[in-house]
């Protein structure tokens, strides 16, 4: 175990190299029965949101207990979206019934993690009314949900996305050495299981099988045992970050779920606390028939993925380093994925906590 400034105190899992972070006074951390967790991106590991996870106990040290995913580490995170859910989904399992008090449940995820993160809780979603199947081959100790269902047996409160390609890769300028060319893009989605293997084939939705539709189309609905959309719906709130400009890993439309014609102008910060935060809307739910129609929508599947996420409400915020020197790296920032090369994101960890419904 280690100690930081602050009060705060982590612990590296040898078993796995998950992290764990809580307040080291006994008082707080005892009395902390809300699980927050972490999922970094895509060929990442725990210490991306090393900064994040810190500053999320120094701000709630009585309230959350932060527990840094590791479960996808590096070159598992090419396994594809669904290995990677299922993965996350079984790390839930296993902190939750290492920690009988915790009673509530929250995701902040980057880039690819929030995909994970998606799939986890569509496989850990329980309706209001099912108890868990002592048969249950999870393992987990699920119990019955609220009206709303619960996460595993758990209040669920935030589901935080940051930079996350939900409407996948295709046609979003999010391939660093295509340069948002969409010729070469084209010819990516045909070559790009050879780079990203089973996850490169999700994120360009080059993965039809056996008549079914890609699986980030299928992401967008309830499934057989997966409850997409029921596990978004129970959470309190839904809330995606996004880089407007120089983000060219995920591109702005994917990781906002909008179209072209519905992204904002922005101009100056929205408040000197947040310097980077250039504007700030809550999208209603709505039922898919009451979606309007894309004008030049890319493709018909873009578009099926945007009218099935927009039956739950999101909390849209949008993020701009184009003033700052670390801009070209705004993927990283945007996470403080090194508290000494990416520092100038910490407003929006901040923002993030400010928000946070504890």
């Amino acid at each position: 175990m280690e100690k930081h400034e602050g009060g705060v105190c982590s612990a590296e899992s040898v078993a796995d190299g998950s992290l764990d972070v809580w307040s080291c006074k006994n008082s707080d951390s005892s009395s902390a029965d809300h699980l927050v967790v972490m999922v970094h991106g895509i060929l990442g590991s725990t210490d991306d949101w090393k900064f994040g996870a810190e500053q999320f106990v120094k701000r709630l040290p009585d309230k959350v207990f932060v527990h840094c995913s590791e479960k996808n580490a590096s070159a598992l995170t090419l396994d594809g979206v669904d290995v990677m859910g299922e993965r996350l989904a079984s790390e839930v399992l296993e902190i939750i019934q290492s920690r009988p008090n915790i009673r509530k449940i929250s995701f902040v995820s980057h880039s690819l993690g929030g995909l994970a993160a998606r799939y986890a809780i569509g496989k850990l979603y329980k309706p209001p009314t099912q108890q868990q199947d002592s048969n249950d081959s999870s393992g987990g100790d699920c119990s019955e949900g609220s009206s709303q269902g619960t996460i595993c047996g758990l209040e669920p409160v935030n589901f935080i996305t940051v930079a996350t390609p939900h409407l996948g890769s295709m046609g979003n300028r999010q391939v660093p050495f295509l340069f948002g060319v969409s010729s070469f893009e084209k010819v990516a989605g045909l070559v790009i299981h050879w780079i990203f293997k089973r996850t490169g084939r999700h994120l360009f939705l080059k993965d039809e099988e056996d008549g079914k539709p890609p699986l980030l189309r299928r992401m967008v609905e309830d499934t057989g045992d997966c409850h997409f959309i029921s596990a978004l719906r129970a959470f309190k709130r839904r809330v995606v970050y996004s880089n407007v400009g120089n983000d060219h890993i995920v591109g702005w439309r994917t990781a906002s779920i909008r179209r072209d014609s519905e992204l904002p102008k922005w101009e100056n910060s929205l408040d000197e606390k947040y310097p980077h935060i250039v504007y700030e809307e809550l999208c209603k739910s709505c039922d898919a028939e009451d979606v309007p129609d894309g004008e030049n929508h890319s493709n018909d599947i873009e578009e099926e993925m945007i009218k099935g996420l927009s039956i739950v409400s999101w909390e849209k915020v949008d993020v701009s380093f184009h003033s700052s020197r670390q801009r070209f790296a705004a993927h990283s920032v945007i996470q403080v994925k090194s508290e000494t090369m990416h520092i100038e994101g910490a407003d929006v960890i901040e923002h993030i906590i400010d928000h946070f419904h504890a």
